[in-house]
């Protein structure tokens, strides 16, 4: 399927693109009389340049400001396609865009057209939120207050409208990564920062646009990995045997199964001590996950 615009509210839109795997992520879109407000870009040159393509079929005002969820590179490749507009995120997303630099993961996904980019940090930064104004439609751009999917997650929440840009805290039909943050502060943020919002429309990092029982899916998920590290850090095992033990069960056929085994990674580090974002291991753990996965490529559809 194509990837298409949804108006989930007056002038508010979601960029879907499925299936929502690998690198394929999902988008927003706020249209104002005098220019229009993106939240993310897309992982590849071709991808962010059918999104812009969308984005003139509904607005001919230019995109003025462009708001980063977090720095992962599905969420930032495509910066520098939005020209002119400013590129607002926290702080810290604006380190790790520049820290990770251009995509350079080899034998961990199948080959990926990435085109040409060129690496654009968000130029405006923020450290807890800052109120972004669509004509008169206000949007809280808010850090979440620790690490999560990331060390740098925002959300952009539109009260009036009860609707929430979760960026990847939440996926829907696919499996939580959380190699780069936390599982205890994702459950932190479920609970404390996403659920007590009362969002009626949720639009994921990945995945259709939900509800508010979304967040119920991805914390029985993130509980879920919790115990079976806390079984398998008990037996002795590593990471990757824990994984090989599991039976996913209502987890199986989530996307990208495989991430189980980055999970346990981190869950791992943090029954260690480890505080929630430290660093650990990144590409030890991305190479079990393939390892995991009978040693091939991890499928990419970006």
């Amino acid at each position: 399927m194509d990837p298409r615009l949804r108006e989930i509210s007056d002038g508010v839109y979601a960029h879907i693109q499925p299936d929502g795997s690998w690198w394929i992520n999902n988008s927003g879109l706020l249209v104002g009389r005098r220019g229009a407000t993106v939240i993310d870009a897309c992982a590849t040159e071709r991808r962010t340049r059918a999104f812009l393509a969308l984005i003139a079929g509904v607005t001919d005002r230019p995109v003025r400001t462009l708001v980063n969820t977090h720095h992962h590179g599905d969420h930032t490749h495509g910066n520098h396609l939005f020209a002119g507009a400013t590129v607002v995120a926290h702080e810290r997303t604006r380190e790790e865009v520049v820290a990770a630099g251009q995509p350079n993961w080899p034998g961990i996904w199948t080959p990926v057209d990435w085109g040409e980019i060129e690496i654009a940090p968000p130029f405006l930064t923020y450290t807890d939120m800052v109120t972004l104004w669509v004509d008169e439609l206000r949007c809280e751009v808010r850090h979440v207050g620790g690490a999560a999917h990331t060390t740098n997650d925002s959300i952009v929440w539109i009260p009036e409208r009860s609707t929430l840009f979760a960026g990847d805290l939440l996926f829907h039909g696919g499996t939580p990564f959380l190699v780069m943050g936390s599982v205890a502060g994702s459950i932190r943020v479920c609970t404390e920062v996403l659920a007590p919002l009362g969002a009626e429309t949720i639009v994921p990092g990945h995945g259709e646009v939900a509800g508010p029982g979304l967040i119920d899916d991805v914390l029985g998920y993130l509980h879920f990995v919790t115990e079976v590290a806390r079984r398998g850090h008990a037996a002795g095992l590593s990471p990757l045997d824990c994984a090989r033990e599991t039976d996913l069960g209502p987890y199986a056929d989530w996307l990208d199964a495989e991430r189980i085994v980055g999970n346990l990674h981190r869950a791992y580090a943090e029954i260690d001590g480890a505080e929630p974002g430290a660093r650990i291991d990144v590409p030890g753990a991305m190479r079990d996950m393939v390892a995991y996965n009978g040693g091939q490529p991890l499928s990419c559809f970006a």
